[in-house]
Order: structure tokens, then C-alpha cells, then sequence
């Protein structure tokens, strides 16, 4: 009997937004300068701030889709090695979100915990974190942390700054072309 959490009930959302944001954010902690860009900050602001209720909505349900998808790679990638990907990167990205408490307040780590952990499962997170009310704006800035963090991940895995962006990307050109 199919979960009412399966991926091919829910919606995909504006993944290139929520791409877009993360590879902004990959630049910019790649880049030498110590500082964050100010400018590429007020973009990112003045985009979220124009969006309207649903395509915010979107844009969450786009950062889910690539929680999941890249869950998904990393799933795949650690079954080649004979491992767990929930053992692997669960526990590291929990580290990882509690050491930034001013992007992730502790009471929101649970929650991302449970999107990896649903995403890792073959589980939508969008559909999974929907079972339990509505986004809280708390959870935001620890979503956008959640996805930065696998897409880095994915990254320092395959040592290549780009992979976890040309990885999405890759799959939405083949997605169009279907």
C-alpha cells in the first residue's frame, strides 16, 4: 500500500528558486573573502520579500524537493559502499545545524532530522513535514540550512564545488526534455 508520503504525490515546487538560493549560498561560504557578500545577501532579501503566499509556498516545496533528491544521491552513493545514508548524514547534519544557532534555533533540529530522515526513506519531506500543520517561520533559515548542508556535503564528497548544483540542474534539463 503506497504512504500518503509518497514523492509522486507531491507537488515539486519552484525548485529553481530554491536552487538558486542555495548555490548563492555555496558561492558565497567558497569564496575567499571572509565576509558574506552584502549585495548578494539584499538580492536574496528583496527576492523572498517579492514572493507572493503560494510562491512561497513553492519555493518550500522546492527546497523539500531537494532535500529529497539529494537524500536520494547520497542514498545511492552510500549503498555503493555498503552504508547507511540515515547513519551517515543524519547525525552529521544535526552536528553540524546545532553549531549554527544563529540560522538554526535548537527546537527546529528535530524537525529537519525528521525531513532527512523521511527523505532518506524514500518519504516527500514536503508531504511528511505537512502532516504536522503548516511551515512556522522558525523553520525557514534551518530548511535553507538543511538543503546548503547536503548540497555541501555532496559536494565535498565529490570534490567538486559544483556537482550538487549541476546535479539538480542536470535532472530538471532531462525532465524538460521528457
Amino acid at each position: 500500500m503506497p504512504s500518503p508520503c509518497d514523492p509522486e504525490y507531491a507537488p515539486a515546487g519552484d525548485v529553481g528558486a530554491a536552487l538558486m538560493m542555495i548555490d548563492s549560498r555555496l558561492k558565497a561560504v567558497y569564496d575567499a573573502r571572509t565576509e558574506s557578500d552584502p549585495e548578494q545577501q539584499q538580492l536574496i532579501e528583496h527576492f523572498t520579500a517579492s514572493l507572493t503566499p503560494s510562491e512561497a509556498d513553492d519555493v518550500l516545496d522546492g527546497a523539500c524537493t531537494l532535500v529529497f533528491m539529494f537524500m536520494q544521491w547520497l542514498r545511492m552513493a552510500y549503498e555503493d559502499h555498503d552504508k547507511d545514508v540515515i547513519t551517515y548524514v543524519v547525525p552529521n547534519l544535526v552536528a553540524s545545524m546545532r553549531k549554527m544557532p544563529r540560522s538554526v534555533r535548537p527546537e527546529a533540529i528535530p524537525t529537519m532530522a525528521g525531513l532527512l530522515v523521511a527523505a532518506g526513506t524514500g518519504l516527500s519531506p514536503s508531504l511528511w513535514r505537512r502532516q504536522y500543520g503548516d511551515w512556522t517561520e522558525d523553520e525557514m533559515n534551518p530548511l535553507e540550512a538543511t538543503a546548503f548542508l547536503l548540497a555541501e556535503l555532496i559536494n565535498r564528497l565529490t570534490d567538486d564545488r559544483d556537482f550538487a548544483t549541476r546535479l539538480i540542474t542536470d535532472a530538471l534539463s532531462s525532465a524538460d526534455q521528457d
